[in-house]
């Protein structure tokens, strides 16, 4: 009888613990799928690709609350995290990114960046972090950076007060003249408008509320100063890679935006309601060499407006409403080698003998488009096609009817002129000169 017992007992005791372990391996197991889960939604699947022998991860519009602490290469060399979702950069968050020359974290929902965030990141050059949230940054935050040459900040709602006192003071350090470029004060409302760049320090500490320059009373004669244009940065996002990009396509802008910055490569303006172009429009942007102006109802362009451009390469004019290209409008640009001009309706006359010509002299240039549409008797021709008929036959208006011509008018014409030629001439009677003897 216990012998039989201790068989039963052995035998229960036996058929539940491998059921105890099989449990506790699926639960292992479903433990590991849930990390492994969340390091999927932590990262997301990304672009990478190599440009000028260089790693690049692109991160761009994933959703991102946060950076994933491992799974992306650690010799990323440019990490693109533009249009997400980020709020709060913790200490350390790029560390493993130790070779990281440019970070890119515009348009994000940024509030916070902790002083170590950016730790370990000794050759980063490049740090974006305009349209986001910042309301404050301490100096601590860019000194684990020290080869930093280009910092973005503006469109921010920077609040100027003591806490941003380091900051300011860093950035008006003269060696530092790419960081933090056209920032602006939005409160207090004294400071709104300011850039962190010319403010003065002292005027940041409530401490020192006597020099801070009091609101304007009412019916006083200070006014704000009237603004013609749009700032580029106020109306315009920045893309640094692959390429510096100004984006203000469809903008709904009616001028070219002040103060594009000097080193953007690529400005896109297409469309808005741009009807002209004044002279020097782009001169500060002497690095430009592409420019897109199509989709804006163009009408005319002054002789200078491109004055400045020598490194233009690509110019965008389509589906717009130019007639012509008067002279001179496309002097400065000696590099340009693609021209897109469809889309406008050319009228076929004098006025675009200026375009052929120059295309006739530069035929390294690529171009698309000149197509007439008025008049209706070259409606559908090349423009090229127009200006050799136009230089290959006299104008109708001035053909002669050869039915009607009178050709004894003509000899008669003859004779009467060589009778006028031939008549002789009064004969020329030599001077006389008188000899006065010199003694």
């Amino acid at each position: 009888m216990n012998v039989t017992t201790i068989l039963l007992i052995f035998l229960v005791f036996g058929s539940v613990q491998p059921h105890r372990l099989w449990h506790g391996g699926g639960r292992s197991r479903a433990h590991g799928r849930g990390r492994l889960g969340m390091a999927k939604r932590f990262a997301p699947e990304c672009t990478r690709y190599r440009e000028a022998g260089e790693k690049h991860l692109d991160c761009q519009d994933r959703q991102l609350t946060a950076i994933p602490p491992s799974g992306w290469p650690e010799d990323t060399v440019h990490l693109l995290l533009a249009r997400n979702r980020l709020q709060v950069l913790r200490s350390n968050t790029f560390a493993q990114f130790r070779f990281l020359k440019s970070l890119d974290l515009q348009q994000n929902k940024l509030m916070r960046i902790d002083a170590d965030a950016f730790a370990g990141l000794s050759r980063l050059t490049t740090l974006l972090l305009q349209h986001n949230s910042l309301h404050f940054l301490s100096e601590e935050v860019l000194l684990p950076l020290p080869r930093l040459t280009y910092l973005r900040l503006y469109d921010n709602p920077w609040d100027c007060q003591c806490q941003l006192d380091s900051l300011v003071r860093t950035l008006q350090v003269p060696s530092n003249r790419n960081l933090g470029n056209f920032a602006k004060c939005k409160e207090p409302p004294a400071l709104h408008g300011q850039k962190l760049k010319r403010i003065r320090p002292e005027l940041l500490c409530p401490e020192l509320e006597e020099r801070i320059p009091q609101e304007p009373k009412a019916g006083s004669s200070v006014l704000p100063p009237i603004r013609t244009k749009p700032e580029a940065i106020d109306t315009c996002h920045t893309y640094m890679f692959p390429k510096p990009l100004l984006d203000c396509g469809n903008q709904d802008l009616r001028n070219v935006p002040e103060n594009i910055p000097p080193d953007i490569v690529q400005v896109d303006l297409s469309r808005n309601n741009i009807k002209q172009l004044r002279a020097s429009e782009f001169v500060a942007a002497r690095a430009l060499k592409s420019l897109n102006l199509s989709t804006n109802g163009l009408e005319a362009i002054d002789t200078a407006a491109f004055a400045g451009l020598l490194h233009l390469r690509e110019l965008d004019l389509s589906n717009n409403s130019l007639h012509y290209v008067q002279y001179g409008v496309l002097e400065d640009l000696y590099f340009v080698r693609r021209l897109v001009l469809g889309g406008n309706p050319w009228v076929c006359d004098y006025n675009i003998h200026y375009l052929v010509y120059w295309l006739k002299l530069h035929p390294g240039v690529q171009h698309f488009g000149l197509v007439c549409r008025s008049p209706e008797k070259f409606a559908g021709w090349t423009v090229q096609d127009y200006v050799k008929t136009y230089n290959g036959d006299c104008p109708e208006d001035n053909l002669l009817d050869q039915n009607n011509y009178d050709y004894g008018e003509e000899v008669r014409a003859e004779t009467n002129e060589e009778a006028i030629t031939f008549q002789p001439s009064p004969l020329r009677v030599p001077k006389k000169f008188k000899v006065i003897r010199l003694n």
